[in-house]
C-alpha cells in the first residue's frame, strides 16, 4: 500500500465563503498515481470545513442562510465573553462563538473513494471548503492510500 500526503493552503475572502476544491483534490490523485484506494480531505480548523455537494449557486446561497438561522453571528455566545474565558486565547482573538456552532454541523473531513485513478463521484457532486469564521489563511491536510 502507498501513502500520498499533501497540504492545500486557501485564502478565504469573508465569512461562508465557500470554494470549491475538486479540482485542486483531483489534480492530486493524478499526481500520485493511485490506482484504486481512499482519499481523505481534513479541514485543520475548527472554524472552517469540507463537504461534499453540488455546486450550484442557488443551493450554495440557501446552505449560508441556512448556516446563519442555526447560529446568527448576532447570538450571545459564551465563548466570546473574553472576561470569563480563560482557555484557547490567540493574541488576534475575536469572538466567534458562531463560527463553532456552525461548525458542528459539517464534516471536518470527507473520505471518497478511488478507483482507476478517478475519485468516484455521484451525478453533481464536488468537495467544497467552507469559511464560517473571517477572511485569513486556512490549510487542508490531504491524504491518498492505495495501489
Amino acid at each position: 500500500m502507498n501513502s500520498f500526503f499533501k497540504i492545500l493552503s486557501l485564502q478565504t475572502k469573508s465569512l461562508l465563503d465557500i470554494i470549491d476544491i475538486t479540482d485542486k483534490i483531483k489534480a492530486f490523485v493524478k499526481e500520485a498515481k493511485i490506482k484504486d484506494g481512499l482519499i481523505n480531505i481534513q479541514s485543520l480548523h475548527t472554524t472552517a470545513t469540507v463537504f461534499v455537494n453540488e455546486n450550484e449557486p442557488l443551493l450554495l446561497e440557501d446552505l449560508k442562510k441556512h448556516l446563519e438561522r442555526i447560529a446568527p453571528v448576532n447570538n450571545v455566545y459564551e465563548h466570546d465573553d473574553f472576561e470569563k474565558r480563560t482557555v484557547n486565547m490567540c493574541e488576534d482573538e475575536c469572538a466567534n462563538g458562531h463560527s463553532h456552532c456552525k461548525a458542528i454541523h459539517l464534516p471536518t473531513s470527507v473520505c471518497l473513494n478511488i478507483k482507476d485513478n478517478k475519485i468516484q463521484f455521484g451525478p453533481w457532486q464536488s468537495i467544497m471548503f467552507i469559511e464560517l469564521d473571517r477572511a485569513r489563511k486556512r490549510e487542508i491536510q490531504i491524504q491518498i492510500l492505495g495501489e
